[in-house]
């Protein structure tokens, strides 16, 4: 049976970034349908097991959207109700898992209920409608234009007509089917000028995938599993083992429950999601432990190239994979007393992961198709070495910000790992909108990046972030009838970014002045008018100082940045004799004065907050 549905959005995927562009698109006005493979929303947060979220130190005050922010305080909240525990014993922001990974692990399924409770305004307002266990099939496609796509499920077929479509599937899977020119697996070198890239492209070169499951221990019971098909091919060819390889080569021995003899902290708390004594000191709550390791991560073949027939015969392989690192878990790991082997209390946990056989409804995903975009990220504009700026490469057309280490796993026919440290870095804009067609934006982990640097835009709160611009563009876009590209190249651009940091998404990184500072937006405008284009102090720390005068090495590029705001292209006045004073209230006085301000409010020097002050009535 087919039925036909109509909407202004839909969104294909219900990944981490499919929630946020729902609830984006839905915060602005449209109707929305969002369609998910499985029965649970959230993609990589609760579907594919990873709710250990991979984040940045500056997380519980900066660097993520004030609706990814509400999303983790949710889950917190959820565990203060159900334990009454408010906080970790040090007083830090609470962590159910207390994971050494991440400063929030939790169990999926309470990931799955936030979600849920975040989304249910719109259904019942009738703005939103959900189809679950659904995959895209097909797409019609005229004069640059999707017009429809169906959906298959179990019970039939869906025909979704709407003005904007967004793939927010892990694999990039309606691109193919809307024509959109992608790319997969490894560049060369030579198209991106990337120094790790390969001499020539490996479009099958695609980081592998993991099945995570749940597991708690049982001292004194034997919960192994039986040997799961060609488990000695599989152990001896990932290996199986607890010891890690460091950047600069050396070894890293973990063991199983207690602290190794170098520091390292156990492999049972790397992404514990939930801490039994954290909420019962008594010891009668048991540990929930996530398992993703290199152990388990598949990188043998390539899901995306795959026929349907080898995609079943790859997952299969990949379930049992993971299935059989948890019985050398339990049969064969070097226990940490040095008393033999094995640990066969490691009890499966199939009510965790939602399904029978316990591991995670949907693979744990790292990479996907990526869409030719209109802008690129490289490995170039976000790696740290060489640069001597805090900040990554500035991109104007920003639309949200993120920060993680250049973090690649083994992928097909290449074993190397990568973990390479990065500098805050920006999301363009242009690297959510692909060449053609016109109406379709990329809300995942199929932006305009390289094989490299997606290894870097693929985590959490960085999904949740496209997402969330997606849907906010798409709605942005239907508001004042235009296209994603049209918003893009012309003025509207700084339009759609005002409405941005309206709604809580920082587009630059402003460590001091987060979200609801008095100073938020004319900072963050400042910062994108290029503002830190003098390489000055500011330039060097992501901390503003508002209360701090602006140096003299920041002043011109600073009141160029003003004068940009308001359209202009006049030189601020600065006075080349006071080269080793700060910027002074009369040469901001004067800059002001050529865009009709005010600097009564100024001192001598004026701060970084009163120059704030001064230019918010121009904004």
């Amino acid at each position: 049976m087919n039925t036909s549905l109509s909407c202004d959005i839909a969104i294909i995927g219900g990944s981490l970034g499919g929630v946020a562009a729902a609830l984006a698109a839905c915060d602005n006005g449209a109707s929305v349908i969002l369609t998910e493979a499985t029965d649970w929303l959230g993609g990589q947060a609760t579907s594919q097991g990873v709710s250990a979220l991979d984040e940045h130190q500056y997380i519980e005050t900066f660097g993520a959207t004030c609706r990814y922010a509400a999303f983790r305080e949710a889950i917190r909240d959820h565990y203060r109700r159900r334990y009454g525990v408010t906080a970790m014993p040090d007083g830090s922001p609470l962590n159910p898992g207390d994971g050494w990974v991440s400063a929030l692990c939790f169990e999926p399924r309470v990931g799955v209920a936030v979600i849920e409770t975040m989304l249910a305004p719109h259904i019942a307002g009738g703005r939103l409608t959900v189809l679950y266990n659904h995959i895209p099939v097909s797409a019609v496609v005229q004069d640059d234009t999707i017009s429809s796509v169906t959906m298959m499920s179990a019970n039939g077929s869906v025909t979704i007509t709407a003005r904007f479509f967004l793939d927010a599937t892990d694999l990039g899977d309606l691109l193919p089917l809307a024509g959109a020119p992608w790319v997969t697996g490894a560049e060369s070198c030579d198209d991106t000028g990337e120094a790790d890239a390969p001499e020539e492209a490996r479009p099958g070169e695609v980081q592998g995938f993991t099945f995570c499951f749940a597991v708690e221990h049982c001292p004194g019971e034997d919960h192994t599993i039986p040997k799961p098909a060609g488990y000695e091919r599989l152990r001896d060819a990932q290996p199986f083992t607890l010891t890690l390889t460091g950047s600069d080569g050396s070894p890293r021995p973990f063991r199983v429950f207690e602290t190794g003899p170098t520091g390292l902290p156990p492999f049972w708390t790397y992404r514990r999601l939930l801490s039994g004594r954290l909420f019962d000191p008594s010891g009668a709550l048991r540990d929930i432990a996530m398992i993703n390791w290199n152990a388990n991560d598949y990188h043998h073949a390539d899901l995306i190239g795959a026929t349907p027939e080898e995609r079943g015969r790859i997952l299969d392989e990949a379930k049992r994979l993971s299935l059989s690192f948890l019985h050398w878990l339990q049969t064969e790991v070097p226990r940490d007393d040095g008393s033999g082997c094995g640990y066969p209390g490691l009890r499966l946990l199939p009510d965790v992961m939602g399904t029978a056989d316990g591991l995670s409804k949907a693979p744990y995903i790292r990479e996907s198709r990526r869409i030719r975009a209109l802008r690129r990220v490289t490995a170039g504009d976000i790696l740290a070495a060489g640069r001597t700026t805090a900040r990554a490469v500035h991109f104007p057309d920003s639309c949200g910000v993120g920060w993680y280490f250049m973090d690649l796993h083994p992928a097909v026919g290449n074993p190397r790992s990568m973990f390479a440290p990065t500098l805050p870095f920006q999301i363009p804009l242009g690297a959510l909108i692909p060449q053609r067609p016109a109406n379709l934006l990329a809300a995942c982990k199929n932006i305009g990046t390289t094989h490299l640097s997606n290894g870097a835009y693929r985590l959490h709160p960085v999904e949740w972030n496209i997402g969330e611009a997606a849907g906010a563009l798409a709605a942005f876009c239907l508001a004042h009838s235009v296209q994603p590209r049209e918003v893009w190249e012309g003025a509207l651009l700084r339009f759609f970014q005002r409405h941005l940091l309206e709604q809580g998404v920082p587009l630059e990184w402003t460590v001091d002045v987060p979200p609801g500072h008095p100073h938020f937006i004319p900072t963050q405008l400042l910062l994108l008018a290029g503002a830190l284009d003098g390489n000055g102090p500011r330039a060097a720390s992501l901390a503003i100082a508002p209360d701090q005068p602006v140096d003299r090495a920041d002043a011109p590029a600073v009141l160029r940045a003003l004068l940009r705001i308001v359209g202009l292209s006049t030189e601020p006045v600065i006075d080349p004799a006071l080269h080793h004073q700060p910027l002074s209230r009369a040469e901001t006085g004067a800059t002001l004065a050529l865009i009709g301000g005010e600097a009564d409010c100024l001192s001598d020097p004026p701060t970084w907050g009163e120059l704030c002050t001064a230019m918010r009535p121009l904004l």
